[in-house]
């Protein structure tokens, strides 16, 4: 009984989960292993879930969490210094390789660019859809600081993205 509603709670909230840890860890195998990793704990700790939020808004706050962990991990940070220091991703292989087309999108390749302070409110605003009184308890921090992360990080990407589009433009006239 307790598996079957583990495998819907998997199926309804998985790929949603999976896309607000890649926008944190920038890396699909990375991002699994963290929302592989959520559910486990949510699991194993399913009791502590009081229900004074929505599950979805439980599990998010705990994939941001885990998110956070890693990006300050020296796993994480071993990982970029070898890939700076080769020059090159640690793992080529053929879906990495389509993530990567992927990930030059103008939009990403913006988004990335930004600190993780900026770049979460925006996530957590945008694509969780959460109100900024939510994210500041979310983050723990003011709402006024919500409100002017929100307000940076969206003239910092439109910079980025009128930057992206000009560096576009002068390529195709060489």
């Amino acid at each position: 009984m307790v598996v079957t509603k583990i495998e819907e709670i998997i199926a309804e909230h998985g790929d949603y989960l999976l896309r607000v840890a890649y926008l944190y860890v920038g890396n699909s195998e990375t991002a699994e292993d963290i929302v592989q990793d959520v559910f486990i704990a949510f699991y194993e700790k399913r009791d502590q879930y009081r229900g004074e939020a929505s599950l979805r808004t439980y599990l998010v706050k705990i994939t941001v969490n885990r998110s956070h962990d890693y990006l300050r991990s020296w796993k994480n940070k071993r990982i970029m210094l070898f890939e700076k220091v080769k020059g090159r991703s640690t793992n080529h292989t053929p879906e990495r390789a389509m993530l990567e087309i992927a990930e030059k999108q103008e939009l990403v390749d913006a988004l990335f660019t930004l600190s993780i302070n900026y770049r979460e409110v925006l996530i957590l605003y945008y694509f969780q859809e959460m109100t900024t009184v939510e994210i500041a308890k979310l983050l723990k921090c003011p709402e006024s600081t919500v409100r002017t992360r929100l307000e940076r990080a969206r003239k910092q990407l439109e910079n980025r993205i009128i930057d992206y589009e000009w560096e576009e433009l002068r390529r195709e006239s060489i």
